[in-house]
């Protein structure tokens, strides 16, 4: 049997339980071409709220009635194609099921051997490692000295980004939601400041901990706090756009900054990208972003919910913030000891 949510509904504000429906049924048997993959970890992630809409973003709107998008590690259980065998580990968009047949189609083989946990696949590698890496190097290409502001500072992406920000030698200020995060970037992480902006008034404290402006902005939040930093850019800051999770569950668009001319006054540069324009060079990244971590230079952490039928209620804790780092549910069983590729 398969176990799979379906998506019911287009959301109206916060994702609710009635938007999604549990399904259980048989799996088919195998065509030639496909695999059948034993989901193990389903990543959930602000662009499942995106996907939700009936707008395309940068896939095409998901249809009513189809199994809810996301992506996901799994074990190849069966093989009708000659590129997998069984056993092969996977990741792509598997969805939020416990089984996916597929045709191998978008899918990637995982390194084995690696002398890392199982989750960090998603913790620290896969689009979590691509998105931090390549967004703060390659579009905001820091330089030793300069200030760095990340929001979402004790997310998943935002955390990855502030230790990138300081082994790049500059100075970081994250912006996270609660005590317990603002302790954990700064104690563990070694984050240079903290700004609780639940506790906090966020343009003053911006300006308390950024006394000689912000040359780099990681926006994962969009909205209040976008405009906030933008008073504090320098001379060709850039701002790095990776995502607007404050309007995500907004019944209407949220008017936009007031003060995007300082973009001009400052000859500043705002660029959004995807983890997607990089994969190509994802071996670069997963390979210095291990190294990293071998070297105690680099820390992460995960928030595992346990069962795929958890899913729908856990989505949510991204938005409330209850979330600590990476948001997964283990919808399977892990493998046993990695096998060579």
């Amino acid at each position: 049997m398969n176990r799979q949510w379906l998506l019911a509904a287009r959301p109206e504000g916060s994702v609710k339980p009635s938007d999604f429906r549990w399904q259980e049924s048989s799996l088919p048997e195998l065509a030639q071409g496909q695999i059948l993959v034993r989901v193990i970890y389903l990543s959930l992630d602000p662009t499942n709220r995106i996907w939700m809409n009936a707008a395309d973003s940068y896939l095409p709107a998901l249809p009513l009635g189809e199994v809810m998008r996301g992506g996901a590690i799994g074990e190849v259980m069966q093989s009708r194609n000659p590129g997998f065998a069984e056993g092969d580990l996977v990741q792509g968009l598997l969805g939020w099921q416990q089984y996916c047949v597929s045709d191998g189609k978008g899918l990637g083989k995982l390194p084995k051997g690696l002398p890392i946990p199982f989750t960090a696949f998603f913790g620290l590698l896969g689009h979590i490692g691509l998105t931090a890496y390549f967004g703060l190097l390659d579009v905001g290409k820091p330089q030793p000295g300069e200030t760095l502001v990340v929001s979402a500072a004790a997310g998943a992406v935002g955390s990855l980004v502030g230790q990138i920000g300081k082994i790049q030698g500059c100075r970081v200020v994250g912006i996270a939601g609660s005590d317990e995060k603002c302790r954990w970037i700064k104690d563990q992480l070694g984050l240079d400041a903290v700004i609780n902006y639940k506790t906090e008034p966020l343009p003053a404290s911006l300006q308390r901990h950024c006394t000689k402006g912000i040359d780099i902005y990681f926006d994962n939040v969009g909205g209040a706090t976008l405009e906030a930093v933008l008073n504090l850019i320098n001379l060709r800051a850039r701002i790095v756009v990776c995502g607007m999770i404050s309007q995500y569950n907004a019944a209407r668009p949220a008017p936009g900054p007031a003060n995007l001319a300082n973009l001009i006054k400052e000859r500043a540069r705002m660029e959004g990208f995807l983890c997607t324009d990089y994969s190509d060079r994802a071996e670069e990244c997963f390979t210095q972003l291990i190294q990293w971590l071998m070297a105690g230079k680099i820390r992460y952490r995960v928030d595992v919910v346990d069962g795929l039928e958890n899913a729908p209620a856990a989505l949510n804790k991204l938005f409330d913030g209850s979330n600590a780092g990476k948001l997964l549910v283990k919808v399977g069983p892990e493998p046993g000891p990695l096998r060579a590729v």
